[in-house]
């Protein structure tokens, strides 16, 4: 996940609209949020622990002036949660010095960490997304060799945002994994995991940068580099399913239109004999709405969501997914003697389900037939969500009542692969389904099929 956001705006209040341009991506990463500016190319940074209002105020922002500006929110997948691993991260080389901002993971960071620290690099964090910053950092050549070359040295899932020599760059790997969009205000021009961020600051969307693709943006305007591009694309799908905000386009599909019809092929897929249908909120709600539509059977809210709790798949240890859910859902009374039809858009872990169930039954419901908008999540993933590691997913080796069983749902059913493609009207070959299939689209190195924390000092 990790939400990434760049400005270049010499006459605008650059903090403050990336301010709120994090603040639309703040689904994407809850841990900490930073800032950087570039004034006259001196690079100024701010960057904490916590939620994007919590970091930020107005003293803060008040301190952050120049002429562009790249903002992070992040969520952990190499590194632990600490400050050291916030984002922007700085890079200070004999030739420039790089501030940037990371969606995505590696799939060759030990490689190319070993072969800097060879060459006297020292490192302040545990991420690789320090690596991208040393790179070009440490390249003698101008910054858009530096660039297109360290695009072709490392490996894996990337959408970046950097500020060096005065200039705002975005880059997206060779397949496109993650997201990375281009936008206007007015003249100006901005980079976005997703358009929304690009709707709350009244800019235009120009377009998605295209696989492997690089932009520089400085006082001439915005031009794309001469950098290998790819003839293919691989979106995560998980984009679609969850991480998106259902307002955001991606492959000019609306997200909310996306999950709707997930729901309705759900429905079409594994109907059920139930009084009502209910989402588990909000990510659910879109392929509920979808669910009732299809199946005639009446749509509920019936579990109320406390919105001042985070996201809890992107807490970072599972005590604290735990305690998130319990103090997140709520049910309504209404659903005492009703067959209820529960529909959320992926089971990962089984954690929050299983708890949502047995919260729905002590409620009083009669029947709890789970209904889940996506396949089984059955390999982990390496390109940046959280869940390297396949014996945390509940679908992984198990059959589909094993599940249900180990949920305590009266019955289960997942959409098939078939159907979620349908519903995202993407083709087969623009999208990377590794954690429904396990087939990836770039090689997977033995040595990163392990922890997150691979580079942490270990404990004496």
């Amino acid at each position: 996940m990790c939400g990434v956001f760049g400005i270049y705006a010499p006459e605008r209040d650059i903090a403050r609209l990336t301010y709120f341009g994090l603040y639309a991506l703040q689904h994407r990463g809850q841990e900490s949020a930073g800032i950087a500016t570039s004034e006259s190319g001196q690079l100024v940074t701010l960057r904490d622990m916590g939620l994007v209002a919590q970091v930020f105020n107005e003293e803060r922002l008040q301190g952050l002036g120049g002429e562009a500006a790249i903002g992070h929110c992040r969520y952990s997948t190499t590194g632990s949660t600490h400050w050291a691993n916030a984002q922007p991260i700085v890079q200070h080389g004999k030739v420039r010095s790089v501030a940037l901002g990371h969606n995505g993971n590696l799939t060759n960071t030990a490689q190319l960490r070993e072969q800097l620290l060879e060459r006297g690099v020292r490192f302040d964090s545990t991420s690789d997304t320090e690596v991208i910053a040393a790179l070009i950092a440490h390249d003698d050549r101008p910054l858009d060799e530096a660039i297109t070359a360290t695009m072709a040295e490392i490996r894996g899932a990337f959408s970046a945002v950097v500020l060096s020599e005065g200039k705002l760059v975005g880059f997206r790997d060779p397949d496109g994994i993650r997201p990375l969009a281009l936008g206007r205000l007015g003249d100006d021009w901005l980079l976005s995991s997703e358009n929304c961020a690009f709707d709350l600051l009244g800019a235009e969307t120009v377009r998605e940068l295209d696989p492997g693709e690089a932009v520089v943006i400085d006082e001439r305007g915005c031009r794309s580099l001469e950098a290998p591009r790819s003839s293919s694309e691989s979106l995560c799908i998980f984009e679609y399913i969850y991480f998106a905000r259902p307002d955001s386009r991606l492959g000019q599909v609306e997200l909310h239109g996306a999950r709707v019809r997930m729901g309705e092929l759900l429905a079409q897929e594994a109907p059920v004999e139930a009084d009502i249908v209910m989402p588990i909120p909000d990510s659910g709600t879109p392929a509920a709405i979808g669910f009732a539509r299809e199946s005639g059977i009446p749509y509920m809210e019936g579990l109320i969501k406390n919105r001042y709790v985070g996201r809890t798949f992107i807490q970072p240890a599972q005590a604290m997914r735990d305690q998130g859910i319990r103090a997140k859902f709520n049910p309504l009374g209404e659903i005492a003697g009703q067959r209820v039809a529960v529909v959320d858009d992926s089971i990962v872990r089984g954690s929050t389900t299983s708890q949502i169930v047995t919260m729905l039954f002590d409620a009083g419901a009669t029947e709890v037939h789970v209904r889940i908008s996506s396949p089984p999540i059955v390999s982990p993933c390496f390109y940046g969500i959280d869940m390297a590691d396949q014996s945390e997913l509940i679908a992984a080796g198990r059959e589909v009542d094993d599940v249900r069983e180990q949920i305590g749902a009266t019955s289960l059913a997942y959409l098939s692969l078939e159907g979620l493609q349908s519903a995202t009207e993407q083709p087969t070959t623009s999208v990377c389904r590794a954690c429904l299939t396990g087939e990836y689209p770039t090689p997977i190195p033995d040595d990163l099929k392990l922890r997150k924390l691979r580079f942490e000092p270990t404990p004496a």
